[in-house]
């Protein structure tokens, strides 16, 4: 696992210093070697972390000719067998690592390359020869890459800090990433909080040549359902995908663990990875004692079964919640308006103690359909059938409890439910994803041009209105939701403590084959991801697929109104909510007055205002220049 960086400079002189510089601002994505790389037209730089090759592959890599250079941020688990291809086409390789792979497949194949590569990865490919530079995504957005483009110059990097050390590069906050980010609690991609910066859409590439910049994808998501297939046929590919995919992600020459929550993805990696492994497995988790939302008896009893060498940390006020939340301001990047960033912020910082590498369950919600968001999806199709008037009168009595702390008690539910069954079918998908209401929005910030995020679903591809309504929430949440929140926030934390890691169900396969299900394989009768359910339900301990759905969460609401309280009233105080120019004053001064009098719960909405100063104020972002 590294981290790049990388500008033109069309026959300038390319100060060694600079590109230094943007490489060493990432160093914790990479601090075992750090190298850069110059010539007339383009500078680059790259951090590692060593996992594979231990003693060879420091970037950048130059190829045996000379005529082109890369920098590469990733794994890719096909590398042996495209080296042994390689080899018989006559390449020779001077290292064991997968990025002199990933060079030389392209020195043979080109562009078309990119789609041999399995993995998680983003680099760029520097063509001397053609004077052409290639910058690459893996396909759902696992690995980061920033680019800005100033008149025919380019400046990449995997994170912000790169661009910002820049000085072509304006610290303008974007208005409409901004509204995005007020709604959906986070940017989704191409857009980012500043103006001008832009994610690279995963599964696509960007080519740059003489100062003309081209994107194109090499992969596509593709919706099609096949009905033929039966639950045996699914659970026999799924079980060999799996197999393989795990297989392949526990090759390292480092110390390896995985992530375990107790709960059915997680398990299920770990499952699989006892299959593959002779070793005993580390196991790693948080805890919540005292929370509702605590896993400790279920992640406690998954170490036992499979007989880990398990580590737990207890996320609680005395866990130096305050710095760890000023140390999110800078190595978010963007601000996370996720608050379980910061569970997974102690994970991270805890697994790294132990190894270097780490398994995850990420992507199995997204592509199964795991959520409650999806079980609530489909009971409001009925519940629709109830006049508006009487829901509304149902809400109006449910608001007349008091708020509860619990993210997960039966009148936190009832009124997301009810809320939700109120609005059309897309605005209410992102709302129970914790959406915040565009009346909230327009209170909180109303000299921004809000737009609703149901538009995300305008760019679904033509073929999404036959494929069922519950596919077309999953495409929308696997294009945005999961590379932009889930994705974005294990990378920037993990990374943040230079840790990789692997998420074995985002195999391109896996995702290529849960995009073939039936809709009835993922939600079937009030199951969700019922195809994953079945194939493990005689694999993993009775208590996992018993269970419900929990996920990383931290007392927001609770937090806010004791250990918090003071930086939050000291972040968000008058005077700074004035000089942002973009927030009503008094509009979220009354937003805390009211949760702080347990009149209702904004955790999350203060959250995300929370963290969006507290990095404002780190990275000194300015207002944008027009609203």
């Amino acid at each position: 696992m590294c981290g790049i960086a990388g500008y033109t400079h069309f026959g300038q002189h390319a100060e060694t210093s600079r590109i230094q510089s943007m490489t060493r601002s990432i160093t914790h994505r990479g601090p075992d070697q750090q190298g850069s790389w110059s010539d007339a037209t383009l500078s680059l730089g790259a951090v590692r972390l060593k996992i594979i090759d231990l003693s060879g592959g420091n970037q950048p890599i130059l190829a045996e000719d000379g005529q082109s250079v890369i920098v590469f941020n990733g794994e890719v688990y096909n590398f042996a067998s495209l080296r042994d291809e390689l080899s018989a086409l006559g390449h020779r390789f001077r290292s064991h690592c997968d990025t002199e792979v990933v060079l030389e497949a392209y020195r043979q194949w080109g562009p078309a390359s990119f789609k041999k590569l399995r993995g998680m990865f983003a680099f760029a490919i520097w063509d001397l020869r053609l004077q052409e530079l290639f910058l690459v995504r893996d396909r759902i957005g696992i690995k980061p890459l920033y680019y800005y483009q100033h008149q025919q110059q380019l400046i990449f990097g995997s994170e912000l800090k790169v661009l910002f050390d820049h000085p072509a590069v304006l610290r303008h906050l974007d208005p409409e990433a901004l509204t995005y980010y007020l709604s959906l609690n986070y940017v989704p991609q191409p857009h980012t909080l500043i103006a001008g910066i832009r994610k690279l859409r995963p599964g696509c590439f960007l080519h740059w040549r003489q100062g003309r910049l081209t994107q194109e994808p090499y992969w596509n998501l593709e919706l099609q359902p096949d009905n033929t297939i039966s639950l045996d046929d699914a659970k026999s590919q799924l079980h060999t995908l799996l197999f393989s995919s795990v297989s392949e992600q526990l090759v390292s020459d480092v110390p390896l663990g995985i992530w375990a929550s107790g709960g059915l993805d997680s398990t299920t990696i770990l499952h699989y990875a006892a299959q593959a492994s002779s070793q005993r497995l580390k196991t790693f988790s948080v805890s919540f004692t005292g929370r509702s939302f605590d896993e400790s008896p279920w992640f406690r009893e998954v170490a036992r079964v499979y007989s880990t060498d398990h580590h737990e940390f207890d996320v609680n006020p005395a866990s130096g919640l305050i710095e760890a939340i000023h140390d999110l301001s800078y190595y978010s990047d963007e601000p996370s308006a996720d608050a379980g960033a910061l569970p997974v912020w102690f994970l991270s910082r805890m697994t790294r103690r132990h190894v270097t590498v780490a398994l995850s369950g990420e992507g199995a919600d997204e592509l199964f359909a795991g959520y409650q968001t999806y079980l609530a999806d489909s009971y409001a199709t009925r519940a629709r059938a109830i006049p508006p008037l009487l829901r509304r009168a149902a809400l109006s009595l449910l608001h007349l409890w008091p708020a509860s702390n619990d993210k997960i008690s039966l009148e936190y539910k009832a009124k997301r439910f009810l809320a939700g069954s109120l609005e059309s079918p897309e605005n209410a998908h992102l709302f129970w994803n914790g959406t915040n209401s565009l009346a909230e929005k327009q209170a909180l910030a109303p000299h921004i041009p809000h737009r609703p995020p149901a538009d995300l679903y305008r760019r679904l591809p033509t073929e999404s209105s036959t494929v069922g309504a519950l596919n077309r929430h999953l495409w929308l949440d696997q294009t945005f939701y999961l590379p932009d929140d889930i994705l974005y926030k294990c990378d920037r934390m993990s990374m943040a403590h230079s840790l990789e890691v692997r998420p074995p169900f985002l195999d391109h396969r896996i995702i290529e084959f849960a995009a073939r299900l039936p809709e009835h394989l993922k939600l079937h009768n009030g199951t969700l991801k019922y195809v994953l359910r079945q194939l493990v339900r005689d694999k993993v301990p009775p208590s996992v697929l018993s269970r419900s759905k929990q996920g990383f969460d931290i007392p927001t609401h609770h937090w806010f109104r004791t250990i918090l309280r003071p930086l939050l009233e000291d972040t968000l105080s008058e005077s700074n909510l004035r000089l942002s120019g973009l927030f009503d004053p008094a509009a979220v001064r009354a937003l805390i007055a009211r949760h702080q009098s347990r009149r209702t719960n904004a955790g999350y909405t203060l959250w995300g205002l929370l963290t969006l100063f507290l990095w404002m104020k780190r990275w000194n972002i300015q207002p944008a220049t027009t609203l």
